[in-house]
């Protein structure tokens, strides 16, 4: 019983992170990398607490992070991505399977095109000049604590 007050911890920790995530790109179009660091850093504790075995499914979360992470590097490269949300993808990817991983992804770019078309007509309600910054850590974290609760939410469907 103690193993589960520990993974509602990690999972309290992790939602209470990417709220502050969200916060913090939608105020000042930054997430740090302190939190992002904190994220990752936590994903081994997550692994533990969830039983995972070191071979394969840890080295597989590892893949995966690195998987995610270089995908989106590229992109942050060709001006597509910031650096903060790319490192949040990255961190984020380290603790949900591939599967979930693939989920989360996908409605991150939905809500990547709500945050974005919300942002845009903000932009020129106000008359702003320029290229509106789009704050995708909104979005990410929002697909992030969606897949995450998707693991409480299901048991009672």
């Amino acid at each position: 019983m103690s193993g589960e007050y520990f993974r509602l911890a990690l999972t309290g920790a992790l939602s209470a992170l990417l709220i502050v995530a969200a916060i913090t790109d939608l105020r000042a179009r930054i997430i740090s990398n302190r939190l992002n660091l904190t994220i990752a850093a936590l994903a081994p504790l997550w692994w533990l607490a969830c039983g995972l075995p070191l071979w394969p499914d840890m080295a597989v979360q590892l893949l995966v992070g690195l998987a995610v992470f270089g995908l989106f590097a590229a992109l942050f490269a060709l001006g597509w991505m910031g650096g903060g949300d790319v490192k949040l993808l990255g961190a984020l990817a380290l603790w949900f399977p591939w599967q979930a991983v693939l989920s989360l992804l996908v409605l991150m770019a939905v809500l990547g095109g709500v945050v974005t078309l919300a942002t845009v007509a903000y932009h020129r309600l106000r008359h702003r000049t320029g290229q509106p910054e789009i704050p995708y850590g909104v979005a990410i974290s929002l697909a992030a604590l969606w897949v995450l609760g998707e693991r409480y939410l299901n048991q009672f469907a």
